[in-house]
């Protein structure tokens, strides 16, 4: 039996018949070394792995338990001996008896090793009966199925190595784990449990499923055999103490999984053990004569045979996780820390009694501090699955002060849905330990409620109603019809305003939606509060009543469309059945409640341009043909009535357009009353068309104009404008009269801008409309003509206001002319669209200069950027939000071809300079000008630097190369040059052309005679060897004798011998020797490995999920992983542009930091001198061994490679500050707080 007589353990001998894969003098571990361990743990008060009821404390599997073989490994000082599992029966002999009796039989046997693999592979078995057969083999002869249950796990993980019958009787435990590790002979770096294929998916759960079955089957009897769980669990517990990685991750996974079935026994025996107790106590209590001996005897032999086999299973459990989960938890590998702390979870879960203990707890606390997501979810979801339970979240209260903090910061962590987890987490802590969370720990999550994350916003959302408006709304109805969700509104408007955390409710509504959906579509509750009259001491004002607007129409367009608001990803886009009916039954319930209340709100607040904008938006979440079916013609009427109103009485852009769009969804020919609503519009529109023409009458023969007749001349323009936008106004012939009152702003300059601008807009309107119209039918050639000299006017009317001096004016020709031509660009007449060729318009050279100018005035202006700072920041933010819509219509002509790409180089050249206001944009121009023509691509780039170097020395003169300007003109060279990527052929003949033409910029001015610095624009060169790395070898050469013919050519022989700095600098990066002499330096040092490049090196190491799966270390430890913050940091100053290095590549993870890594207890031991901290596993000649593991890449010593190599360089970049080796930080549960007095 497993650990339970102190006669077996002491009195076997390790020197003698060695039991199956028990490490004996050999290290095949990769675990931490033992010597190490044992001073992490020691710092820390016991109980760090606590034992299981009934068993003596011990250390993480480095204590000083008087039984373990742990100790004498520890005792043998710096250097690491073989780390021996916590098994420690498992050192004793096999016992001779089943060796001599089936030794026979298992010589004459050698067992298909992969029968039992193909058989889980191919899952055409149900698993009961796969077991039952293996059982059946297993009573007939143990060892040959032990064998092959062996071999099924070896198998399992990838290795195609086989542990034979004489293996198993005569090697010791490292031995087989080194002959497999040789004859692991893999085709790829992958093995199964890491195959993402859905046959490979399927056979890691018949993995898992096997061993849960197999312990399920053998729980009564089989279990306690003294053979199959003790060399099963040392089998394990050997294999994941590997170097290979493969063998540690389906090892751990096997023994995990294991530890849960048997965690699953225990508390079947567990409850056994009590109905046998309380079967005992009952007999007991009856009277002498009505008490059954023999019953009491039997209730006695049964209840030691529980308690027996009680112990057994807790000392096979307290043998694995110190074997094995102590040791893991903390494995380089991210896949295996998160199997470790998902299986505890569920060990908590089910026998909570013995595992729910805060000594089992600090392993989920401190692993919250992973790096990897994947841990740190499974801990997230490990810890809810026991805060769901109000009795198990009473026994974390300790667990929960301690780590609270933690759990509160990751709802800020860099990956949404880690957030997410843990906003549920809280979720779950406030519904069953609500005293835990104070205010402030509240109030860190209610602004996530506004988070562009919409999982993230709702599980905010979720906590925040919990916290706030969960109440028992029904009670409050049943008061009054609606006095439950009045008060639900009430309560959300305070927190609305008074947080005043957004100014836009439709996100809190978004956010609340999933989980306070039934009252946020109490439409009737809302309009009730809208039209009826709050006492003016409720708090009740203007601002409650624009948010509680808002959140009507934002309920409204939850239920009718289910789209989020602006800037949280698209809605869902296929929807089942159900929930397509769940919305149409949503739009007409809210159409039958809201169209009769809708013009009675409008007429409310019919003064309040604001709330009008809001409520106009109604009519489009409406189901319009209730109108007619459900007999609601009359409230169209008032509806429409309210519209002209509204369009009359207001000159608002938004109200306007609102109207508009309204208008609009109404006007709809399908609808039975759109000849009503059509007769409605044209009223309206010949109202103002009318009044249009009168007024532009008299401005055209009028010298003078009233600040009134301006006044109302821009609105009547203002409204015929925002209809245009939805509305087809060609039939009213307004671009004529539009065309002359432009030309007259023109010519005379006697014109407002407040009428300059709307005019400007209608006349775009109306050749868009008249556009769509050509292209709906047949055109004639007549048409085309008329509406291209249509638009050859309009352009060159818009060309002349970018001169105006009124910067609205100039702004607005810009945004309509970069707009119009792009519609009448190449592109109109590509498709079925050939008859609309001659509409194509190319602008003039001329044109395509003065938009370049204006842009360069109007967003890359330095003054303007500069004196904006004095300003509120709320009209900085709309300026600059104007100014990106700005360059980001430049932008889309040069990518469509209406300007051309070298037009692009004003643009590419302020990409560093202006990189915090435009610095997307600028990225997203460049990627898409290298798609269209790499070429091309490559000349603006030179282009962009050409200009910078001349506009510099016409300003500072020839001594300019020694400024900073020119330093910031290499530093934007050297981030262009990383845009060329890696692809070197693809780039080649781009490159070349680049750095000839350059040569030749730089060579084309004479120097002058007894210059010192050379020609003009020879410090170019030095701009140009940013770009030379890119090169390939040959065109190296090729461009280094380009070099020295032009010099011949440009320079006389005294010049070309000049050293001038740039010059030596250029030809330094063309040459090969360099290069060639760090190689053969590096080549002289002796290399026993093949490494790859150092970024390769790096990159693995940031990310250790990556391709560190296909290696094993020839470390005898693991690296303990970088545990760190991940709460969302805030973005590096957008002033500066990101690090060179991220330019082709996506950012690592950002470093820990130490506030989380320093509160790790074993993090204060970790420094250990580089010349012990990696040792060589094994001291025999291995020379086959070594060449089979260099060409498949097992071992992972890449990543101890580059620890020594870059340790020096990176120290303070990525490895927190530790605190000295005798400041061991506290144990998260010390004997102070857990009331234990240290002996």
């Amino acid at each position: 039996m497993l650990l339970r007589k102190s006669s077996r353990i002491h009195g076997s001998s390790p020197s003698s018949e060695s039991s199956l894969l028990q490490p004996q003098g050999t290290d095949t571990g990769s675990s931490p070394s033992a010597p190490q361990g044992a001073a992490e743990l020691d710092s820390l008060p016991a109980p760090v792995a606590p034992d299981l009821p009934g068993l003596s404390s011990s250390e993480d599997g480095g204590g000083s338990s008087s039984g373990s073989d742990f100790e004498d490994t520890l005792r043998k000082g710096s250097k690491r001996g073989a780390r021996i599992p916590l098994i420690r029966n498992l050192a004793a002999k096999r016992p001779r008896q089943d060796s001599s009796r089936d030794g026979d039989s298992l010589a004459e046997r050698d067992p298909e090793p992969g029968n039992l693999f193909e058989v889980v592979r191919l899952a055409k078995s149900a698993m009961e009966s796969v077991v039952d057969d293996w059982l059946e083999s297993y009573k007939q002869d143990r060892e040959a199925s032990f064998l092959e249950l062996v071999n099924f796990f070896i198998r399992s993980c990838g290795c195609k190595g086989v542990v034979t019958p004489e293996m198993f009787r005569k090697l010791q435990n490292s031995e087989i784990i080194q002959q497999l590790t040789e004859q692991f002979d893999e085709d790829s770096a992958e093995y199964p449990l890491v195959l993402s294929s859905l046959p490979w998916r399927k056979f890691r759960a018949g993995f898992c499923e096997l061993v849960a079955v197999l312990v399920r089957r053998c729980q009564y009897s089989i279990i306690y055999d003294e053979f199959l769980m003790d060399t099963l669990i040392s089998l394990l517990t050997g294999l994941s103490d590997s170097q290979v990685r493969a063998f540690r991750h389906t090892s751990t996974l096997a023994a995990m999984k294991l530890m849960t079935a048997l965690v699953r026994v225990a508390l079947g025996v567990s409850l056994h053990k009590d109905n046998n107790q309380r079967q005992y106590e009952a007999e007991r209590s009856k009277g002498p004569g009505r008490r059954a001996t023999e019953k009491l005897e039997a209730l006695l032999a049964k209840r030691k045979e529980l308690q027996e086999q009680q112990e057994e299973i807790e000392n096979m459990m307290n043998a694995i996780f110190k074997g094995v989960f102590v040791h893991r938890y903390r494995d380089l590998v991210p896949e295996i820390r998160a199997i470790c702390i998902e299986e505890m979870g569920n060990w908590m879960q089910s026998y909570s009694a013995s595992f729910l203990t805060d000594g089992y707890l600090k392993y989920i606390g401190w692993t919250l501090h992973d790096k990897q997501r994947d841990v740190r979810l499974k801990c997230l979801k490990a810890l809810q699955g026991l805060y769901r339970s109000r009795e198990m979240a009473a026994r974390m209260e300790l667990f929960t002060t301690r780590f609270k903090g933690r759990m509160v910061a990751m709802v800020l962590d860099k990956e949404p849905d880690v957030g997410v987890e843990a906003i549920k987490l809280l979720t779950l802590i406030l519904q069953n330990m609500e005293e835990m969370l104070t205010d402030e720990d509240c109030e860190a999550i209610y602004p996530v409620v506004y988070a562009a994350n919409r999982p993230l916003a709702a599980a905010a959302g979720e906590f925040l109603y919990r916290k706030q408006f969960d109440q028992d709304w029904d009670a409050g109805k049943e008061k009054g019809r609606h006095v439950g969700s009045s008060d639900f509104f009430r309560l959300l408007l305070t927190f609305f305003i008074e947080s005043e955390l957004h100014e836009h409710a439709a996100y809190l509504v978004d956010s609340l939606w999933d989980c306070a959906a039934p009252l946020l579509k109490d439409w009737e509750g809302l309009t009730q509060l809208l039209l009826g009259n709050p006492p003016e001491e409720a708090g009740w004002g203007d601002q409650q009543e624009n948010a509680l607007i808002e959140i009507l129409v934002s309920s409204m367009r939850q239920a009718a469309e289910g789209r989020p608001p602006p800037g949280r990803g698209p809605a869902k886009k296929v929807l089942s059945a159900r929930e397509r009916k769940a919305r149409e039954d949503d739009r007409e319930k809210l159409s039958h409640y809201l169209i009769p209340l809708l013009p009675q709100l409008l007429a409310k607040f019919s003064a309040d341009a604001e709330k009008m904008a809001l409520l106009l938006q109604a009519p489009q979440y409406f189901a319009l043909r209730l109108f007619s079916s459900a007999r609601m013609e009359k409230y169209l009427e008032q509806l429409l009535a309210q519209l002209q109103e509204v369009v009359q009485k207001h000159a608002g852009r938004e109200v306007l357009e609102a109207a508009s769009q309204a208008l609009h969804v109404l006007c709809n020919p399908e609808f039975a009353f759109y000849r009503r609503v059509d007769v409605a519009r044209s009223r309206l529109v010949d109202a103002l068309a009318e009044k249009f023409q009168r007024d532009a009458a008299e401005v055209l023969q009028a010298s003078y104009l009233d600040e009134d007749e301006v006044y109302n001349m821009a609105a009547t323009l203002k409204r015929i404008s925002a209809l245009h936008n939805a509305h087809d106004l060609t039939p009213w012939q307004l671009y004529e009269p539009c065309s002359r009152l432009l030309q007259r702003a023109v010519d005379t300059g006697e014109v407002p801008k407040q009428v300059v601008i709307p005019t400007m807009t209608c006349l775009h309107f109306s050749l868009l409309w008249e556009l769509a119209g050509v292209s709906s039918t047949v055109p004639e050639q007549r048409q085309l003509l008329a509406l291209k000299r249509k638009v050859a006017s309009f352009c060159s009317l818009c060309q002349s206001c970018l001169s105006d001096v009124d910067a609205g004016v100039q702004e607005q020709a810009f945004v309509l002319l970069s707009d119009l031509l792009l519609v009448f660009s190449p592109q109109l007449a590509r498709g079925e669209r050939e008859a609309l060729e001659l509409l194509v318009y190319q602008p003039e050279v001329a044109l395509q200069s003065q938009l370049a100018g204006f842009l360069m005035d109007h967003v890359f202006n330095h003054a303007e950027a500069a004196g904006s700072d004095e300003e509120d920041s709320e009209g900085m933010i709309e300026r600059l939000h104007q100014r990106r819509n700005l360059l980001a219509g430049f932008c889309k002509l040069i990518l469509y071809n209406v300007l051309e790409l070298n037009a692009a180089s004003d643009v590419f050249k302020h990409y560093v300079k202006f990189y915090k206001d435009y610095g997307d944009i600028i990225k997203e121009t460049l990627s898409r000008a290298r798609q269209i023509n790499r070429a091309e691509w490559a000349r603006t780039l030179l282009l962009s630097l050409q200009q910078l170097l001349t506009e510099l020395l016409l300003q500072q003169g020839p001594g300019a190369s020694a400024s900073r300007a020119f330093l910031e003109i290499r530093d934007l060279a050297r981030r262009f040059s990383l845009l060329f990527g890696l692809h070197q052929q693809h780039n080649r003949q781009a490159l070349v052309a680049l750095h000839k033409a350059g040569i030749h910029f730089a060579l084309q001015e004479p120097a002058p005679s007894g210059s010192e610095l050379g020609p003009l624009n020879l410090p170019f060169l030095e701009v140009l060897s940013e770009f030379s790395p890119r090169l390939l070898h040959p065109d190296k050469k090729l461009l280094l004798s380009y070099l020295e013919q032009t010099c011949q050519a440009r320079l006389s022989p005294q010049q070309h011998q000049e050293p001038w700095p740039p010059l030596v600098t250029y030809r330094r990066s063309l040459s090969p020797l360099e290069e060639s002499a760090s190689d053969a330096s590096h080549s002289t040092a002796p290399r026993p490995q093949r490494r790859p490049s150092a970024t390769a090196k790096r990159r693995r190491l940031d990310d250790s999920s990556g391709r560190d799966n296909s290696s094993l270390q020839l470390s005898s430890r693991l690296e303990t992983p970088m545990l760190t913050s991940t709460v969302l940091k805030q973005g590096h100053q957008l002033g500066s542009p990101a690090p060179l290095q991220d330019e082709d590549k996506d950012e690592d993870e950002e470093g820990s930091e130490s506030e989380f890594v320093q509160s790790q207890p074993w993090f204060s031991s970790r420094q250990s001198p580089p010349q012990q901290q990696f040792l060589t596993p094994w001291s025999r000649s291995r020379t086959g061994l070594r060449s089979r593991m260099d060409r498949l890449r097992l071992m992972e010593e890449e990543e101890v490679v580059v620890i020594q190599e870059e340790s020096s360089e990176e120290e303070d970049l990525d490895t927190p500050q530790m605190p000295p080796q005798g400041e061991q930080l506290r144990d998260l549960f010390d004997s102070t707080i857990l009331g234990i007095e240290d002996a």
